[in-house]
């Protein structure tokens, strides 16, 4: 895959400007250094705003529901660049043409690793449980693992309790079953932006709930402040501009670590959260799906399950799954953790919907127990190639003076292309995004992410190398001819990720 480099590396880079880096990472609770901001060039939005999701629909289907029109318009609109680049898709050998995806957020890195692990011997078993129906909430013997595992892995102060565990098909199905049995039709949740897009759907398309941003801009006021930076100050205000629409909040959504950002959200900042939200008696939902995907060691990763005291433990609901840190999106297995006990009943009654097979149960019980085979193989393995391919990126964009902002989690770079705008509109955000494509490079634009800012870009990096050194090239050839249109840029410098064997 990647070498990493010789040289031991820094604390991961927020840059966001010019391309001379003012490192100010000691100031920064979280371990960032960045560059000086560049102020955009218009007024943007407020700093709260209640999510439409159909405001645009139309449909002539009549032969569907309404709701069906609906489903059908969501798939029609959000999910474009996915069907293109799926009827397209890159094969070295087969369509060497083809698009590269660097759009969607999948850890392609360790599938070797994955392989010979799932193919092991006690990994086969068929036994009559297996193949019978289940407890809704999940066979008994994997609920025991997952609650192992994440007192383990999320260090809780005491033990979590197999009872508070439910497993389902996913995270996408967690959110759409938490938004059903917490919200009435109409009702919504706080959720800060940019936030991953597609959390729109998962809560609107059953239940009907509406998400209230919290919106988020890359100003950098001072050294005690960053890009993005959420704060119980804007919490307040979006929660009171939304009930001034007449909007009923009934909870809040948080990722830790952060999709597109990055970042990482300090024990303090998450406390402060957390009080917010019991202040107001919210349910929180956090996300804490990349939790083990945090591959800069100078970063403080916490976990709320890992927290002293929760706040409201009866209104704290978290969800974890294998799809990122163990690169398994297509396996489809999620969990949920709450102490709520109507919550887990409720949500586990869903689970006839959303379940799991009794063979994939006992192939996710194997896997999370082997605890030798995670902290020595998979985990050291599988932070090291992120962080090579994270800095494999993070040089071509510097070599071409674009800033990005990075928090050493994930497996993305959230990447300021505003330079290359005619205007600073999302229409123009949207031509870019086309012209990628058009050029057979896949990414995701910022307006997905209900980033009030034009101009930002979520590009992926946990790919193999030579998908990634030319996914790296056609995004250059791109700027490269923006750049005659605007201004004079470095040229495409795209290197050989060193030491690839993949």
């Amino acid at each position: 895959m990647f070498t990493l480099p010789q040289k031991e590396s820094r604390a991961p880079a927020a840059c966001l400007g010019s391309a001379t880096t003012q490192d100010v990472g000691s100031s920064y609770q979280d371990g960032l250094e960045r560059e000086c901001p560049r102020r955009p060039d218009r007024k943007l939005p407020g700093l709260y705003g209640v999510g439409d999701p159909i405001a645009t629909f139309s449909s002539d289907s009549s032969c569907l529901s309404s709701r069906g029109r609906v489903i059908k318009w969501f798939w029609d609109s959000a999910e474009e660049g996915y069907r293109t680049y799926h009827r397209d898709e890159y094969d070295e050998d087969k369509n060497p043409s083809g698009i590269i995806n660097l759009g969607t957020s999948e850890n392609k890195l360790c599938f070797d690793l994955l392989s010979r692990r799932l193919s092991q011997s006690d990994m086969l078993r068929v036994e009559p449980p297996l193949l019978q129906y289940p407890d809704w909430r999940g066979h008994l013997f994997l609920r025991e693992e997952v609650a192992k595992f994440l007192s383990y892995y999320c260090k809780s102060p005491a033990p979590l309790k197999p009872e508070n565990v439910v497993v389902l098909n996913g995270c996408a199905s967690l959110f759409s079953a938490l938004a059903t049995v917490l919200c009435e039709v109409g009702e919504a949740f706080l959720i800060p932006t940019p936030y991953y897009g597609a959390i729109t759907q998962h809560v609107y398309l059953y239940g009907n709930i509406r998400l209230a941003y919290v919106y988020l801009d890359s100003e950098v006021t001072g050294l005690d402040t960053r890009p993005f930076q959420l704060t119980v100050e804007k919490l307040e205000l979006a929660l009171q501009g939304a009930q001034s629409e007449g909007v009923r909040v009934k909870g809040l959504i948080l990722i830790n670590p952060q999709n597109p950002l990055g970042i990482v959200y300090s024990p303090r900042e998450l406390q402060e959260f957390l009080g917010f939200a019991k202040r107001h008696k919210l349910h929180v939902i956090m996300d804490e799906v990349y939790m083990l995907s945090v591959f800069e060691e100078a970063l403080e990763y916490r976990s709320v399950l890992g927290l002293e005291r929760l706040p409201d433990p009866q209104r704290t609901h978290v969800m974890w799954a294998t799809s990122k840190d163990f690169g398994m999106s297509g396996l489809r297995f999620g969990t949920l953790y709450t102490e709520n006990r109507d919550v887990a009943t409720t949500v586990a009654s869903l689970c006839r919907y959303h379940g799991l097979s009794g063979l994939l149960q006992f192939q996710m019980a194997q896997l999370l127990r082997d605890r030798d085979w995670i902290d020595q193989v998979y985990l050291p393995e599988n932070r090291s190639w992120l962080k090579a391919a994270h800095t494999y990126v993070s040089e071509e964009l510097r070599a071409l003076g674009i800033p990005f902002l990075s928090g050493g989690a994930g497996f993305f770079l959230w990447v300021d292309l505003r330079k290359y705008l005619r205007q600073s509109t999302f229409e123009e955000e949207m031509l870019l995004w086309r012209r990628f494509l058009d050029s057979k490079v896949l990414l995701s634009f910022g307006k997905a992410f209900e980033c009030k800012e034009p101009g930002w870009f979520r590009v992926i990096f946990s790919d193999r190398a030579h998908r990634l050194r030319l996914g790296m090239q056609r995004l250059c050839q791109v700027l490269e001819g923006k750049s005659q249109e605007a201004e004079d840029v470095p040229p495409c410098h795209s290197q050989d990720p060193s030491g690839q064997h993949r």
